[in-house]
């Protein structure tokens, strides 16, 4: 096979006509032609070639969009170094120099872009960046449609129950300038009764957990009705007591004698104002400067969402707190904290929150602190999960 990076020559110059051209076929162009189409604006922008991989869906791998291609480990490859910081890597190669450039949808992490180039020089690597963030808008305005990407970034074969449920999820990690949420859940390819969801209107970031009873196809159902519900609350301008009434009232009305339990939030990013309400779920955490504020955003107990007739609450109570600069809220499953290893020792409390401070204090971001993390509790019951496990953080950085 021919080097995928075989320098092409150090002519810089730009063809601003040909480059409008690609730019405007990009727009009706295949997923499966934005391999081409990458090397064509590379060649246009005075550079050699340039590759796209994206992250599979448990973020151990980066998977190329040229099928030719092999993928490469996040852990333990310049390609992975970029992805995993959110930093430019320059890696020396025969005849040139590859610049991993980290793919990058707001403050979600799709992959990385791999721009060879025969000399390096301060407009190269301007003409590097501007390609990355051309490509990861590409990539995202495509893949909402694309079954080819979906399936690119598998590595295994996807349930029923999994494949339903993630068609409602939000990207991974959503965030502005004042805060950033970010997500994981797992088994990957098997979650059924858990979901999470984010958005952001305004300054206001709303985000929620559910687990839904059971792990099958209707515990997807119920949670997708929670979200649903809930999105379309929201929307409609409801507030937060509003918001968990009208899941409420979706759940009995389509899935009776069906309810999961849940946290939800609303958080003013610019006056860190934390609103919330938990139905039945374990409390959210609160880490300040490097420890848990014990109990900090526990509440009285309320039933889970769902609950119809005699046992539906009249009124859900909405809690209310003043965040810190740099506090992080966790949310979470229980399915985070009881996994067991081989003699039966549950992962635990402690250890979760231990793991998510010391990952912040060795300065890694939101979101790859948690991808530690969920292959931390991957590892500590040997990829077999009892129960499904999520977990949201969000963070206030105003």
């Amino acid at each position: 096979m021919s080097d995928p990076h075989a320098s092409s020559g150090p002519d810089t110059a730009v063809d601003e006509n040909r480059l409008e051209e690609l730019i405007i076929e990009a727009q009706t162009a295949l997923p499966v032609e934005l391999p081409a189409l990458a090397n064509r604006c590379a060649s246009s922008l005075g550079l050699d070639t340039a590759l796209i991989y994206l992250v599979d869906l448990q973020q151990q791998l980066l998977i190329p969009l040229d099928e030719a291609l092999e993928p490469l480990p996040v852990d333990g490859s310049s390609a992975g170094w970029a992805y995993r910081t959110v930093s430019l890597r320059v890696a020396e190669s025969d005849g040139g120099s590859i610049l991993w450039m980290p793919l990058v949808d707001g403050a979600e992490r799709l992959g990385v872009l791999a721009v060879r180039t025969a000399s390096l020089d301060g407009v190269r690597m301007r003409r590097s960046r501007m390609l990355a963030h051309l490509f990861a808008m590409l990539i995202t305005s495509k893949r909402a449609y694309s079954d080819w990407l979906a399936a690119r970034t598998r590595t295994a074969t996807m349930r029923l129950p999994a494949e339903m449920l993630r068609a409602f999820l939000p990207p991974r990690t959503i965030g502005s300038s004042r805060c950033v949420s970010t997500a994981v859940l797992e088994p990957a390819y098997d979650i059924a009764g858990d979901a999470f969801d984010h958005s952001v209107a305004k300054n206001i970031l709303h985000t929620m957990i559910l687990d839904a009873m059971g792990h099958d196809l209707t515990a997807g159902l119920t949670t997708s009705v929670a979200m649903a519900a809930a999105r379309n609350a929201r929307r409609g301008g409801a507030d937060l007591a509003d918001v968990v009434s009208s899941v409420d009232q979706a759940l009995a009305q389509w899935l009776p004698d069906h309810f999961c339990t849940g946290v939800l939030c609303r958080l003013d990013a610019e006056t860190g104002i934390l609103r919330w309400v938990n139905c039945g779920h374990p409390p959210p955490l609160l880490i300040r400067a490097e420890g848990v504020l014990a109990r900090a955003l526990d509440s009285p107990p309320q039933p889970p969402i769902g609950l119809a007739g005699q046992l539906a609450p009249a009124a859900r109570q909405v809690h209310e707190t003043a965040l810190e600069p740099g506090d992080c809220v966790l949310l979470y499953t229980d399915g985070v904290v009881e996994a067991r290893d081989a003699y039966g020792a549950e992962f635990g409390l402690d250890r979760f929150t231990d793991f998510i401070i010391r990952s912040s204090a060795a300065g890694q971001r939101p979101a790859e602190a948690l991808r530690l993390l969920i292959h931390a509790i991957l590892d500590y019951q040997r990829n077999q999960l009892r129960d499904d496990a999520t977990i949201l953080l969000f963070e206030w950085r105003p």
